[in-house]
């Protein structure tokens, strides 16, 4: 493929794994694994649900962070049998993962058990009941308006970086789904998409600083974004990684481009938009994730505009204070 490394097709000529890597390595993803292992143990299994039906109808995202977790997992754990595998093992496990790996390496135990019980290699579901608790903190760092200025000030209207920036500000969408957002998708003034994640359609109007901004950035592909070899990007994670250099030149730190999906959320919010309305742009099925993701409100504005609200119409507000009338007692004689 041009501007990329050259790679290796595994597997016999016209079976479907040499189509899974060809179609893989042409997509920018790893190739398909198939370890060798007895029957029963990971190892087996594993290659059984990476080459699936079930793992197929997953979104490519979802595909090569799964594929990820697994191997790793398969690198400590491959050669153990299902069958031995305790729910105190698998509290182990997710216990020695970072906060942010939990969830993920616990749904990929639980999509290798549902396999298992589908084989008859085991019965029960160890993983059955176990629960992550959420991380403690607001998660991703939610863009500023002092760092959204900073970042406006370094890249001008017309540049890819600016492009990218405000589509993720004014449409609140994830990586995923910016990256094969384009012109094919525009209607009635509305961005219409199906997100990745969710599969949930939105119709998102489009704000008229974006309008602006897509109009003044050449572009001669269907996609708004493309890289910088002229073509569209070929993961959310690649979008990603580039976002990182264009913040490093703006002089900012700490600024992930899913950040700027929270700061959308942000802005809407100080808005005096409802969550619901906010989620009909996000696409959040959750309230509470909406009200995760708007917890850098401005604080003080917000009190504000709210205090506004309770003031009298008029400026002046008249006072009236009553006196009672002073009496006085005569001491009665003796």
């Amino acid at each position: 493929m041009p501007g990329r490394k050259t790679v290796t097709i595994k597997g016999q000529f016209g079976s479907e794994e040499f189509a899974a890597n060809y179609r893989a390595a042409v997509e920018g993803e790893k190739s398909v694994k198939r370890f060798a292992g007895k029957h029963g143990t990971f190892n087996r299994l594993a290659s059984e649900y990476l080459n699936s039906a079930t793992f197929a109808e997953l979104a490519p995202d979802t595909q090569r962070t799964r594929r990820y977790i697994t191997e790793r997992f398969l690198g400590r754990f491959g050669t153990y049998p299902v069958a031995t595998l305790e729910r105190r093992h698998v509290e182990k496990i997710i216990a020695g993962e970072k906060s942010g790996q939990k969830k993920i390496v616990l749904s990929m135990l639980r999509a290798l058990i549902a396999l298992a019980i589908t084989n008859g290699d085991r019965k029960d579901d160890p993983t059955s009941g176990i629960k992550i608790k959420r991380p403690k903190g607001d998660g991703w760092h939610t863009w500023s308006e002092e760092e959204l200025l900073q970042f406006e000030a370094r890249h001008p209207v017309g540049s890819p970086a600016r492009l990218v920036f405000a589509l993720a500000l004014y449409t609140g969408q994830r990586a995923a789904d910016l990256v094969p957002m384009g012109r094919q998708h525009v209607r009635d003034g509305k961005i219409h998409i199906v997100q990745k994640k969710t599969k949930k359609a939105l119709a998102i109007p489009i704000h008229p600083n974006l309008q602006a901004i897509i109009d003044a950035t050449p572009s001669g592909h269907l996609t708004f974004i493309v890289s910088d070899w002229g073509k569209p990007f070929a993961s959310a994670q690649s979008l990603s990684f580039r976002v990182r250099t264009w913040v490093r030149e703006a002089g900012l730190k700490g600024c992930p481009l899913h950040g700027l999906r929270k700061a959308s959320c942000r802005r809407l919010a100080e808005a005096g938009c409802t969550v619901h309305q906010i989620a009909a742009i996000s696409g959040h099925k959750s309230i509470l994730e909406v009200q995760r993701y708007t917890s850098a409100v401005d604080q003080t504005k917000l009190a504000e505009e709210a205090m506004a609200k309770t003031l009298p119409r008029t400026d002046t507000v008249q006072i009236t204070t009553h006196t009672r009338p002073r009496t006085t007692h005569r001491r009665k004689k003796a």
